[in-house]
């Protein structure tokens, strides 16, 4: 039989331990906030023409970079497009065998190297030259190769590295980072990218669901139900079931908003064993004054609007109160606004 091997169990750490522990992660984030604050002091008219390039462009902006610098600039190149920039990720190695034809004449192309020297990135240098994009450099060193062959130079540098043995980039990559989320958001404001543009580009998420108009989840035309005031209780009810959101707008003229009539008013009808359903009028039996809301509203506003007032159901109109649309708590789950 096999002896089994008993592992001894972690040694505690001792109150110095942890202290060290504590320090060595407050010392990086010192250091890392030092260089933030260099690269504000170093935002100047290199970083302004980079921005003129950039808004000047009817291409996108190429980012590029190896290494830690690659994924700085796969984020950035994520920023960018996120914020109304046209953007995307190109690898400076796959770029020298055949990937260099996603990048068109228009495009600017915006290179990362902390060196300033990376072999790879240097590679596809030329052959941007001569297809004539402009080119961006951000790199740690306004001396290099990369630097000096860019139509601008964004300093990224930094005094030292938060590791302690100066080699992983650390601070370094930080200052790329905020950089480049420095260089979306002048982009994002110089075009007057609102809230609405957010939402289009981010449709899936959390964010952009929240940002989701009336008018992107309200049923419009002949979906909406709609009966004139005139219309017999029968004919409503008819209408409502046929259209599905429990409920009917009770309209004269020009679809123009009297009032609603909906389920609760319904079973309150028929607790009334007087009405008879084919000779009322929809007009003696409709609630005035329904609530609405208008088309160019948060449909978040909705579900408050809904939650605020007990109602499942909303009748959407212009600034005439004429009727344009309708939606109900399900059309708000479906699009997963609550």
């Amino acid at each position: 039989m096999n002896a089994r091997t008993v592992e001894a169990p972690p040694k505690p750490f001792h109150d110095d331990e942890r202290a060290a522990l504590v320090e060595s992660a407050r010392k990086v984030i010192r250091i890392e906030t030092g260089a933030i604050a260099d690269i504000e002091a170093r935002i100047d008219g290199d970083f302004s023409k980079a921005c003129r390039l950039i808004l000047a462009s009817s291409g996108r902006v190429v980012v590029s970079g190896m290494g830690k610098s690659g994924h700085i600039a796969r984020k950035i190149a994520a920023t960018l497009a996120s914020t109304g920039t046209p953007s995307f990720f190109v690898h400076p190695g796959e770029a020298s065998h055949g990937d260099i034809g996603m990048i068109t004449r228009q495009d600017v192309v915006l290179l990362l190297s902390n060196s300033g020297e990376t072999e790879e990135v240097l590679t596809i240098v030329p052959f941007l030259k001569r297809q004539g994009n402009a080119l961006i450099a951000m790199t740690g060193n306004p001396l290099s190769s990369l630097a000096r062959d860019a139509d601008v130079h964004l300093d990224a540098s930094v005094s030292n590295e938060a590791c302690p043995l100066g080699l992983a980039p650390t601070a370094s990559t930080t200052a790329a980072l905020v950089l480049g989320d420095a260089l979306a958001i002048a982009l994002l404001e110089a075009r007057g990218f609102t809230a609405d543009d957010f939402a289009r580009s981010h449709p899936a998420g959390a964010l952009g669901r929240r940002l989701l108009k009336i008018s992107d989840v309200m049923h419009t035309g002949a979906a909406i139900p709609m009966v004139r005031t005139d219309a017999t209780l029968t004919e409503a009810l008819i209408e409502m079931s046929r259209k599905g959101l429990g409920m009917t707008a009770i309209v004269e003229g020009d679809a123009h908003l009297v009032g609603v009539f909906t389920d609760g008013d319904l079973r309150r009808m028929l607790d009334d064993h007087g009405v008879n359903l084919r000779t009322t009028s929809v007009g003696d039996a409709m609630s005035h004054n329904p609530k609405v809301i208008g088309p160019d509203k948060l449909a978040a506003e909705a579900a408050q609007l809904m939650e605020t007032y007990k109602i499942h159901a909303l009748l959407v109109v212009d600034g005439a109160q004429r009727v344009v649309g309708a939606l109900n708590i399900h059309d708000l789950l479906r699009a997963r606004v609550v």
